[in-house]
């Protein structure tokens, strides 16, 4: 199956436009997202073939790692082309393997942002993303920070992860938000009514996980009945049907194989009829 990702639209982020289907790095650490990738080189050898085939949309965090992800983006893509959007985000520490600590000081967040600068190489960050709101600190000075390294040029755009409708309205009420990164998939669709209502307020939604798991995606289920019909694969059928639910929807299936990051991303040639996404999204309700 070939690859067409100027098939699957664009969507524009600050003065970047980019295909709706990108990449996420948080795959190229080691378990628990911690520490190093088994096979640094297949890591290096997967972002290179992702441009390569035309991704212009990596998603990163400093907390993946931690850092990992970042110095290797440097490594495998810098000098970077002027086409690519990399997303990166703060605000989790992490005590260890599969451990996450929220934290929003506002002194935390201006420290990462520049530490995410130096590692990625960058003197702007394109898309930084608030990686979960810290209950702990004012909204105010969380955004507010991250909104002064917007003003002076270290920020391009701002974005926030795993929030409600109510936090996003919040939160834009201190600072222009430009997309919302929460978890949705055929088989999680708790984001639904964010989804929703980024589609009517014009902000990028970027699902992670995106690919159907369990009971949908074995052999005989829903998936894999569509999947047999248009000779995809349910990994394929799961990010087709995310790229056709919504034209601000922007799928950053992640891998450390080569192998695998071109079957996801040959989803761009699935084309799923009208009763097809139907039957699909009838079944993910």
């Amino acid at each position: 199956m070939s690859i067409e990702l100027q098939s699957t639209g664009t969507f524009t982020i600050g003065d970047k436009t980019v295909h709706r289907l990108g990449f996420g790095a948080m795959s190229l650490t080691g378990p628990g997202v911690w520490g190093p990738p088994r096979d640094r080189d297949e890591a290096v050898r997967v972002l290179r073939r992702a441009v390569e085939l035309g991704v212009d949309l990596i998603d990163t965090a400093d907390s993946y790692g931690p850092y990992v992800s970042e110095e290797i983006i440097r490594e495998a893509l810098h000098p970077y082309s002027e086409r690519l959007l990399i997303a990166t985000k703060a605000g989790f520490v992490r005590p260890g393997p599969a451990q996450w600590v929220v934290v929003g000081r506002p002194a935390y967040l201006r420290q990462e942002v520049e530490m995410s600068l130096r590692r990625l190489g960058l003197d702007r960050i394109d898309l930084l993303q608030l990686h979960r709101i810290d209950p702990e600190v004012p909204l105010e000075d969380q955004l507010g920070e991250l909104k002064a390294l917007r003003d002076e040029g270290k920020i391009g755009s701002i974005g926030l992860s795993e929030v409600t409708v109510e936090e996003l309205e919040r939160a834009r009420r201190i600072v222009e938000i430009v997309t919302v990164q929460n978890r949705y998939s055929l088989t999680n669709g708790f984001s639904e009514d964010v989804l929703e209502h980024c589609e009517e307020q014009g902000i990028g939604f970027i699902p992670y996980s995106p690919i159907a798991k369990g009971a949908l995606a074995v052999p005989g289920s829903p998936v894999d009945h569509v999947a047999k019909a248009v000779g995809a694969t349910p990994a394929q059928v799961s990010l087709a049907w995310l790229l056709a639910r919504s034209p601000v929807v922007m799928p950053i299936p992640g891998t450390s194989s080569v192998a695998h990051l071109e079957e996801n991303l040959a989803a761009s040639t699935v084309e799923l009829t009208a009763e097809q996404v139907s039957e699909l999204t009838a079944a993910a309700r």
